[in-house]
């Protein structure tokens, strides 16, 4: 069975004489008066089934450790086993035994296994001890979005088509294999068609002629995606695995849907001159969770929409991952109503961007007891309505500007620009541990200052 905690700490633990050495002794100690948030952790990594691994295997502590130290320094985890194995505020923080560390893929596994909720959790009795330490009270919140983006490629019909292809082929591989010397797979690899026509495309000009290419290479994926499915009936034979089959089956059943999407959202476009509606569109097979995003009516992203909220400390309050691209105007009494939830009252001021303005949200943000509710842009609304005096409204504009310091900070340094994890249940996942991430180093610092 998997041990907890470090049995017994080395009397050489030491940090380095170093402002990232006294940031990572400070989150130290206060994960050391948490002893209860490592039942959280055993829980998920015992659901995932991930088993004990290494020589002496990674604790549920220095699992968690390990995640927060990934974060906090933006590290691959080629990077963080040289880290655990070259530093020794490394090794103190990870508690790892000095000269060894896990490898890649038992960190990997360990990390990834962490769940979004026991993510939020922490953050949540990150903010509680902030509160008791009179560093955040929830006084003052202040409301903003932003987009993180999903690891794939800039999308385009063409490159959609070819990764579907080669999807396909593996799947063909995969099913000689599990066959050999009891059926036969058979199919005609059509990689390098697929690969010169989406080169084509991409450096041809001329309508009629995009529109050639496409067909062509519309018609390989289609002739792939029979190949696929006549090797499925194939693999029906008794003779064969049925686990190897099943999980084969499996992998089918999810991109086939996801490949006929590709195919029917290209020949719209492409044959009928369709625009598309952003909520029909798949832009990756392999993250097909992936929103389109329009930020200011020119700016777009693929990823998924945030909504963050901060208070005077800078600590990140809530974040909520969004499906779509909802209004900000819609999100703000939901970010408030959360709020209100986790502290108990409503906050006595609030800003947000003028994204957020409207007459209705100003009007049930008093209803909550929000004495100063401010926006941005006033979109019609009087200062006298919003706040107190001008003198309020200016410095609660003001306030507001720091959410977009903070947003930089967790792009720049915390990995929040984009993801590098894969599936919906991982990048949901990553986010929240990069606020955890940021929420523990600053409040170490605001500790200690």
């Amino acid at each position: 069975m998997r041990e907890k905690r470090t049995v017994q700490r080395s009397i050489f633990e030491t940090y380095a004489e170093h402002e990232i050495g006294r940031e990572l002794k400070a989150m130290s100690d206060w994960l050391d008066q948490q002893l209860d948030l490592l039942d959280w952790v055993a829980a998920d990594v015992k659901q995932r089934n991930v088993e004990k691994t290494g020589r002496k295997g990674l604790t549920i502590e220095s699992v968690l450790r390990c995640a927060i130290l990934k974060q906090y320094r933006q590290l691959s985890y080629e990077d963080l086993v040289f880290c655990l194995m070259d530093s020794t505020s490394c090794q103190a923080f990870a508690r790892i035994t000095t000269g060894w560390a896990p490898k890649k893929a038992t960190l990997q596994s360990c990390i990834s296994a962490i769940s979004e909720v026991t993510w939020e959790q922490i953050n949540q009795r990150l903010l509680r001890s902030a509160n008791s330490a009179k560093v955040e009270r929830g006084e003052m919140l202040r409301i903003d979005s932003t987009v993180t983006d999903s690891p794939i490629h800039a999308p385009s019909d063409s490159t959609l088509l070819w990764d579907s292809v080669r999807v396909l082929l593996r799947l063909l591989e995969e099913a000689e294999a599990i066959a050999e010397g009891i059926v036969t797979i058979a199919y005609r690899n059509h990689r390098r068609v697929a690969k010169k026509r989406t080169r084509a495309i991409r450096y041809t000009r001329g309508k009629d002629k995009k529109a050639t290419l496409y067909r062509d290479l519309i018609t390989v994926t289609q002739n792939t995606l029979r190949y696929v499915e006549q090797a499925s009936i194939r693999l029906s034979d008794p003779r064969i695995d049925s686990l190897e089959r099943r999980a084969w089956q499996n992998q089918l059943k999810h991109y086939k849907p996801l490949i006929e999407r590709v195919i029917d959202q290209t020949e719209r476009r492409v044959f009928q001159g369709e625009s598309v509606p952003a909520a029909q569109k798949i832009v990756s097979i392999f993250e097909d969770h992936t929103d389109i995003i329009v930020k200011g009516r020119r700016d777009v992203q693929y990823g998924h929409k945030l909504n963050l909220s901060t208070g005077r400390s800078g600590l990140i309050l809530d974040v909520v991952i969004e499906q779509g691209n909802p209004a900000d105007v819609d999100r703000l009494l939901p970010m408030l109503d959360r709020h209100i939830d986790q502290y108990g009252k409503a906050p006595r001021q609030m800003a947000a961007d003028g994204g957020y303005a409207s007459v209705e949200n100003l009007r049930e943000a008093k209803a909550r007891e929000v004495d100063d509710v401010v926006f941005h842009k006033k979109r019609g609304l009087h200062v006298e309505d919003m706040a107190k005096s001008p003198w309020v409204y200016r410095k609660l504009r003001n306030f507001r500007a720091g959410i977009e310091a903070g947003i930089s900070v967790l792009k720049r340094a915390y990995g929040l620009a984009r993801c590098t994890w894969k599936g919906l249940q991982h990048f949901r996942a990553y986010v929240w541990s990069s606020v955890v991430a940021h929420n523990l180093a600053l409040f170490g610092r605001l500790l200690t200052t």
